[in-house]
């Protein structure tokens, strides 16, 4: 009897002690700070978002896609009850920037994105080709979860095609016009001996942490992976390309023709461009900006000394030998000679230079032909440099004189700087240093070319209409994609505007304009962004006079990462404040 009343006394002090926790906890989550309650939940959604298996690829099943959006929705739920005013002015940015990533992923599947994975320039036939060069290899079970990646390419092959057949009942293909050729892109991974294989390409050289019997054991497991699953998914991605999707894909262009394309559309303005714009405000904005910039290219037509109108002499620079590389290692060449260049000007620019160095490298040969010109390849590996990738393909359609705005773009003081600052943030979370938003990342790459002015580039009256060129092509984008997808206009009428106002070689407005065509509303993050910039330095150098240092200004510009504009308008202003 004693040991009952002992048995029950311990269990009620028991009792007691786990009400007292569980009160202790309530008392401690209702006396959690809004700060603490963020960073949590932050944390959370960024591990969420970037969860990922060793050895599988991301699972696309309905049932997947769906648990993943409901509880993505359910996170945005509870970030948007955080009440900002009580966060500090860097949490006040953090929050702007995961919401800005964990909205636009459940906005993707309320819109059906998953309906169109795939673009003009590729899909995830292509991207799944870069798995190589992002893996690290630094071990051995690295290698072993490679190949059972690989194995699971077939699974998540079938799964995208899934959506791709739903995407046909329920008229949501990409145009037919812009993907033309399409097939030819999935050729290119398709070889007959899997040593061939971009997927092989890890196994080139042995590594030392690996002993020669295993080495060998290991590259006959991946190409029997890359015979029996690789190769065999992307025949059957050909051929239902060939058979099924591209045949049944719909012949209207815009976004707007989709079902709830107009809501569509302009979600995809919001995200793009972080802006409350209209698509009526930027087609009118970007006519303003047109009839600008050509007057800006008469005058350098004539400073040239040509003897002929704008569309003879747009003619001659598409035409003439001189204006065109004879080999891609000239283009090369070229492109890091001018990269070098500015190398040497950063530092009358910018206070704060990354880390990272960057190189330079042809566009993959696989994805080159419906490739854009040139474009920033960034990686967040510490073991390996961001690239800055040179289109060799079609070598009479790359012409010379766009090289050096071109590389400002894409390398320095663009792209890669702008990236690898970012990266090296330091006392900033993980989503800080790594998030892109295109309005930023693009509107500093345009401002970048503008920046060759001041370093002194475009001395060349050709390149100088080249610079020109490529801010009237950036121009000319709010034009076109607008008029594609919210105002009616057809694909030749675009491809029309596009070569009628830029000296683009006419394969580069046809790549471009079918870009545009399978990526509502990406077009316009470069001319607002830049707007954005310009009149924000513009500001500060009518305000701070005598006190106005630019390399101050950049580096409050980039300092934060890459920013919605509202947020980066909210940082300079606070900025010139203290400057005074």
């Amino acid at each position: 009897m004693r040991n009952l009343i002992l048995i029950f006394s311990l269990l009620g002090l028991a009792a007691c002690a786990t009400t007292t926790d569980n009160q202790t906890q309530r008392s401690s989550a209702q006396q959690q700070t809004p700060a603490a309650e963020f960073h949590q939940l932050a944390d959370t959604i960024w591990e969420g978002l970037n969860k990922s298996s060793d050895t599988e690829l991301t699972d696309m099943s309905p049932e997947a896609l769906e648990q993943r959006y409901q509880q993505r929705s359910q996170w945005l739920e509870q970030l948007n009850a955080i009440n900002l005013n009580a966060l500090s002015r860097d949490d006040q940015i953090n929050h702007a920037m995961i919401h800005y990533t964990l909205k636009n992923k459940v906005d993707e599947y309320r819109f059906n994105a998953h309906y169109m994975p795939l673009t003009a320039e590729g899909s995830f036939h292509s991207s799944l080709a870069f798995m190589p060069s992002y893996t690290s290899f630094s071990s051995a079970e690295d290698y072993q979860n490679y190949i059972a990646k690989l194995r699971s390419i077939p699974r998540y092959m079938e799964q995208q095609t899934h959506w791709l057949r739903k995407a046909i009942e329920e008229g949501y293909t990409q145009p037919a016009a812009a993907m033309a050729g399409f097939e030819e892109s999935i050729l290119a991974y398709i070889v007959q001996d899997a040593k061939e294989s971009v997927y092989f390409s890890p196994f080139s050289q042995q590594p030392g942490f690996v002993d020669s019997e295993q080495w060998e054991q290991l590259k006959e497991d991946a190409l029997t992976a890359i015979d029996n699953q690789v190769m065999p998914a992307y025949d059957d991605y050909f051929n239902f390309m060939v058979t099924e999707y591209l045949p049944n894909s719909r012949e209207s262009i815009g976004a707007s023709e989709l079902p709830n394309g107009e809501a569509f559309y302009q979600n995809r303005i919001k995200h793009y461009t972080t802006l409350d714009m209209t698509a009526d405000e930027i087609h009118q904005m970007g006519l303003q900006e047109v009839a600008r910039i050509r007057g800006e290219m008469l005058e350098a037509i004539e400073a040239s000394g040509f003897d002929g109108d704008f569309d003879e002499f747009v003619e001659f620079l598409r035409t003439d030998d001189q204006f065109y590389p004879e080999s891609a290692e000239e283009l090369l060449q070229y492109a890091a000679w001018i990269a070098k260049k500015m190398d040497g000007e950063l530092p009358k620019l910018f206070k704060t230079l990354p880390r990272k160095p960057y190189g330079i490298a042809p566009v993959p040969e696989e994805i080159a032909p419906k490739y854009t010109t040139g474009r920033y390849s960034g990686t967040n590996r510490d073991d390996r440099a961001g690239f800055y990738w040179v289109n060799t393909y079609a070598l009479d359609r790359r012409p010379l004189y766009q090289m050096e705005a071109l590389t400002l773009h894409e390398a320095v003081p663009g792209h890669h700087l702008q990236n690898a600052i970012a990266g090296e943030l330091e006392d900033v979370p993980e989503y800080r240093q790594q998030t892109y938003i295109s309005a930023f990342g693009e509107g500093w790459g345009l401002y970048s070319e503008y920046l060759g002015l001041e370093a002194g580039f475009y001395e060349d009256p050709y390149s100088n209409f080249g610079r020109l060129s490529y801010e009237m092509w950036r121009a000319a984008r709010l034009v076109v994609d607008t008029g594609m997808h919210a105002k009616g206009w057809s694909r030749e009428r675009a491809m029309d505007f596009m070569a009628n106002n830029t000296a683009l070689s006419l394969h580069n407005v046809k790549t471009e304009i079918d870009r545009y065509i399978t990526w509502p509303a990406q077009a316009l993050s470069y001319k607002l962004g830049e707007l954005t910039i310009k009149r924000l330095r513009s500001e500060a150098e009518q305000q701070l006079g005598d006190k106005f240092d630019i390399r101050e200004f950049h580096d409050a510009v980039l300092e934060n990462g890459s920013v919605p504009l509202k947020v980066l308008e909210q940082h300079i202003n606070d900025w010139i404040a203290e400057q005074k």
